[in-house]
This record gives structure tokens, C-alpha cells and sequence, in this order.
């Protein structure tokens, strides 16, 4: 079974030299490849490959893609069996592939996993980006095993069970080539940010199992791009999350939800005025404008994914608010969050 690993580069040139060797270090089966996709970088990253790591193989993009439309573009000219989407600011561990290739591999109803997530820099501790796999909540909130809103928890071995779960993270995605293909891959209006939880919804609502295989794990810097409070962002963060709810929202809950998150979002751009963020407020306005503009050619999206839908109810989708828990009754552990749906759920 082929295995094609690839990131997707735009000048993260000083990544590249952190972080590929130990990579190549720690993959040495014969059976997977290396890529690098670079997409149109202005840095010396193309002159890094090809003086130290002549073993990879490079795919050229004329421009900066952002991540969805990058990777489509790149996966599209690779033949492999399973694909590895890993982000340039990743440190794989010894082993680290094995047991996401062997899940896979022993459950054929599972289309895509993710390893533990650490972080680079405190390393006891989740990082923000998947921690130990992905859940959202009934406003499309994300969070994760190990990480609710901007809490990260120590990795105590807590979670230390493979687990199903709403979405993997695109930091470190082992998913089968011919669902990713099948299910249309990622989004490319996304650009970049929850284009990995829009194709694991997609995917989810089709029937495929999604899990996380903690016995692999890998270290993330996170915000290698763009810094977790910068307004892109912010903008990006918000509008695309409205967008993946538009999408992928039961016809009942797309009002509701909607209406809700209207109220929510404003609140947001508030709470960042009044805590000298402006800019991260007007993104927040922005966002919702741009979704409004957006909305009129998603409608056939939405469409195809109600038409193909044959699971409506999936149990990974919280049915209460991860910010008003938070907030109001202090949950800020998955454990403590998914103890009080479990006890409603019995």
C-alpha cells in the first residue's frame, strides 16, 4: 500500500530545515513518499530542497492557494493509497506512522485518523490545533479531547484510548485517497482554516468513521502562517465556520443555529473591542458580511450534501453550548464537558 506524505509550503523555508530531517529520519518504510507542495513561495525554500533534502519530491504551484485549494491541486497529482497531510511546523516522533497506517488498515470502515497532538513548545500539554481528536457542539463551536476554546490540558495519559471522533486535524490527516477523491476533498472557498472539519462533517454524515490514534504522536508548533490572534485569522475562523454550518446543517437546526450564532458572533466582536483587539472585531463584521455575500453559491453545496446525507444524527455533535459551559459553569476540560452529556445521554 502506497503512502504519499505531503505538506504544503509557503515560505516556511526555516520549517523545512527544523523539521524535515527529523521526518526523514523517522520514515523510513519504502513505501511512503515525501512531498513537499510549494505554493508559490518568495523564500529560499525551493533552494533549501534542492541543496539538502534531494529525496523529496517537490510539486511547484504558481501562487499561494491557501490550504484547501493547495492541497487539491497537489494531491491530484499523486498516486497513493492513503494520503498524510502534515503542516510544515510538525516534529514527528519514532514510529509515529505505523500505528495510523495499521488502523486503517485493520478497519476499513474508518477513513481518516489523526495522531496525538502535543505542543512544541509545552511539551506536556495538548496543543490547540486537534489535541486528541475533534468534536464541535451545537453552534459549530469547535473543540477537542484535551483542549476546550483556549484551555489546553497536560497530557496525563487521560486520553490515551483511539477514539471516534468529529474531525481530525489538518496538522497531521491520514485519510484513504480514493474517500478524499470520492468526497471531493477540501473545500476550496475555505482557503485556509476548518476546510479539514467541512470534509470530516461531509464525511461523518456518509457514514465513515473518523478517530484518533493516540499511540502515535506528533509535536505542532501551531500559527506557523498566521498567529492565533491575528485578524485573518479571526476572519477566516468565523467565516468559514458560518459556512461549514450553512453546508452541512440538518434543514430543522440550520434556522435555529443561525439565528443563535448571529447573537454569538456579535458578542464576540464586542468581548474583542473591549479587550483592545478593534481589529479582530471589525474581522469578526467582516466576516459575517462576506458569509452573507457567499451564501448565494454555496446553495448548491449545501444541496449535494443534504442529498448525499445518510446519517443525521451524529453522536460526536454536542447538544449543548461549549461556551456557555464554559463561561457560565466552568467546564473547561473535555472530560468535564462530555461527563455531563453522557449523564444526559443515559
Amino acid at each position: 500500500m502506497k503512502t504519499a506524505i505531503v505538506i504544503l509550503n509557503w515560505n516556511g523555508a526555516h520549517y523545512l530545515q527544523q523539521f524535515l530531517p527529523v521526518l526523514r529520519e523517522y520514515t523510513t518504510s519504502s513505501d511512503v513518499d515525501i512531498y513537499v507542495a510549494d505554493n508559490g513561495s518568495t523564500d529560499n525554500s525551493l533552494l533549501i530542497l534542492g541543496k539538502y533534502f534531494q529525496e523529496v519530491k517537490i510539486l511547484l504551484l504558481n501562487r499561494n492557494y491557501g490550504f484547501a485549494e493547495g492541497y487539491n491541486r497537489a494531491l491530484a497529482q499523486i498516486e497513493a493509497d492513503y494520503y498524510v497531510i502534515l503542516n510544515s511546523d510538525v516534529e514527528v516522533t519514532p514510529g509515529w506512522l505505523e500505528p495510523l497506517l495499521g488502523y486503517l488498515q485493520q478497519h476499513p470502515d474508518v477513513a481518516a485518523c489523526q495522531p496525538k497532538i502535543l505542543s512544541y513548545h509545552k511539551r506536556t500539554h495538548f496543543e490547540h490545533a486537534g489535541a486528541a481528536g475533534g468534536f464541535i457542539d451545537m453552534l459549530g463551536y469547535p473543540f477537542c479531547r484535551g483542549r476546550v476554546l483556549a484551555v489546553t490540558e497536560e497530557d496525563r495519559g487521560q486520553y490515551d484510548e483511539v477514539c471516534d471522533v468529529f474531525w481530525a486535524t489538518g496538522a497531521c490527516l491520514v485519510i484513504r485517497a480514493e474517500v478524499f477523491e470520492k468526497e471531493g476533498g477540501f473545500d476550496d472557498d475555505f482557503f485556509a482554516h476548518m476546510e479539514e472539519i467541512d470534509l470530516c462533517w461531509r464525511l461523518k454524515s456518509r457514514g465513515y468513521r473518523i478517530v484518533c490514534v493516540p499511540q502515535s504522536k506528533v509535536y505542532h508548533v501551531g500559527g506557523g502562517t498566521l498567529h492565533v490572534e491575528h485578524p485573518r485569522k479571526t476572519y477566516l475562523n468565523f467565516r468559514n465556520n458560518l459556512l461549514l454550518l450553512y453546508k452541512n446543517l440538518p434543514q430543522k437546526q440550520l434556522f435555529p443555529v443561525l439565528f443563535l450564532r448571529f447573537f454569538m458572533d456579535y458578542l464576540a466582536a464586542f468581548q474583542f473591542f473591549v479587550t483592545g483587539k478593534p481589529q479582530n472585531a471589525k474581522a469578526v463584521f467582516k466576516a459575517r458580511v462576506d458569509f452573507r455575500k457567499m451564501l448565494p453559491s454555496f446553495k448548491s453545496k449545501r444541496k449535494e450534501n443534504l442529498q448525499k446525507t445518510t446519517q443525521i444524527h451524529v453522536p460526536e455533535i454536542a447538544r449543548k453550548s461549549v461556551i456557555l459551559n464554559y463561561y457560565l459553569l466552568g467546564r473547561k476540560t473535555f472530560k468535564a464537558e462530555s461527563g455531563k452529556r453522557k449523564a444526559e445521554s443515559e
